[in-house]
């Protein structure tokens, strides 16, 4: 049996082609996919479409895709515009296509139109996944929370060593038209690529371990590849940097770029420039507070010091005769005080001398005659004279006896030996 008549495979490639661009549905047709191996070449952006199952994550589908110049540019501004990112690898878009089939390099899809807001949607959710899971662990509002210190002068950078962005913060930061001191250190870090998060954590990490030697954490970065964001939209990054317990001031972008650091750090500002403005407006506000501290206590002293050489004055003027009255007072108390002691004194010298006089004469009483007598004893006189001595009277003399009670007796004396 004869083969049919063959036709060569350039032949059967245009019949494809042909096939292609005629068969509806396959002409400007929107497609959800997710971007790989994204570059651009020559003004044209190159990528990979993939479909992958969302239960297993393993790719359905995939296909080459292709904006040549003309069109990427337009497309590429207006996708910046409405996301603030430029298109990249791992990003979910919605695209116009047409079906392609080339003789040398197969089937491809040729993008001509592309809708931002479906990629803004998709950045937002995974953004909020993010934000709702820090929110339902309590973490979302912690470093966002944290008081600034009064002063705060001892600043922990994060960025590339030899980045531009960290040079004009240091640069900024350090000359500033104030004249403040600030210091500065700082911990490297990769601020784009794969590793951008555990650079990132790891540098947090080590500032974590002198957490006492600094007042707050600067994480900036430049200028660069817009898509390079996407690293900071990170959980366990955010994570990190919301719990960590030194206000953070995030730089790491441009005025319209948002990332997850910015929703959970202390302060976001734009760029590395501003985070350098910012610490100095902080310490400008504490140079501020401290000059108007002085002046009220100037102020307070100043009035005081009036106030004393006022009263001063005063009591320089009335002393003479607010002496004279003192004196005077204190003559008239000092009379009736005299006079008083001089009373009292002599009402208790008066009481000792009737004290005294009474005990002697209590002593004179019980040495009495009388008291003699009345203890029983009796008094024999001669010639009005108490007898103490017997030999003293002549025998037949006669002599008085007294007692305390009774008669007096008289009688007559005899000899010592009885006759």
């Amino acid at each position: 049996m004869k083969p049919h008549s063959a036709i060569t495979l350039a032949q059967l490639s245009q019949r494809l082609s042909r096939a292609l661009m005629s068969m509806p549905g396959l002409n400007d047709v929107w497609i959800t996919a997710e971007t790989s191996d994204l570059r651009s070449s020559g003004g044209h952006c190159y990528m990979e479409l993939i479909q992958k199952d969302p239960d297993t994550a393993t790719v359905v589908a995939r296909s080459r895709a292709v904006i040549w110049a003309n069109t990427y540019a337009r497309l590429g501004a207006v996708f910046y515009a409405a996301t603030g990112s430029r298109l990249r690898s791992d990003m979910k878009i919605m695209v116009r296509v047409t079906v392609n089939f080339h003789a040398a390099y197969g089937l491809s899809l040729i993008i001509n139109d592309i809708d931002p807001d479906y990629t803004v949607g998709d950045l937002a959710r995974k953004r909020n996944e993010i934000l709702s899971r820090l929110k339902d662990e309590g973490l979302a509002d912690f470093n966002a929370s944290l008081p600034w210190p009064s002063v705060p002068g001892r600043v922990a950078i994060i960025s590339a060593r030899g980045a531009a962005g960290y040079g004009d913060f240091v640069k900024h930061l350090h000359n500033n038209p104030l004249g403040l001191r600030f210091d500065t250190e700082l911990f490297t870090a990769s601020l784009q690529g794969e590793n951008t998060s555990a650079s990132v954590i790891a540098a947090l990490e080590s500032i974590m371990a002198r957490v006492d030697d600094f007042d707050c954490v600067v994480i900036i970065r430049g200028g660069g590849a817009v898509s390079d964001l996407a690293s900071f939209d990170d959980y366990d990054l955010a994570a990190n940097v919301a719990q960590f317990p030194l206000p953070i001031v995030v730089g790491i972008g441009h005025e319209r770029d948002v990332t997850v650091l910015d929703f959970v750090a202390n302060t976001r500002v734009k760029t590395p420039t501003a985070a350098a403005e910012f610490l100095i407006a902080r310490m400008a506000g504490a140079l501020a507070r401290l000059r108007d501290t002085g002046l009220e206590i100037m102020r307070t002293v100043t009035a005081r010091i009036a106030a004393q050489r006022h009263q001063l004055a005063y009591y320089s003027g009335n002393l003479p005769a607010l002496v004279r009255n003192v004196i005077e007072r204190n003559r008239q108390r000092t009379g009736a005080a005299v006079a008083q002691a001089i009373a009292s004194a002599a009402r208790a010298s008066l009481l000792r001398r009737r004290d005294r006089l009474d005990a002697l004469g209590e002593i004179l009483n019980a040495l009495s005659p009388e008291a003699t007598l009345r203890r029983g004893y009796s008094i024999t006189r001669y010639n009005g004279r108490a007898i103490t001595d017997g030999d003293t009277v002549q025998a037949g003399a006669i002599v008085e006896t007294v007692f305390a009670r009774g008669r007096t007796i008289y009688s007559e004396t005899i000899s010592s030996n009885g006759k």
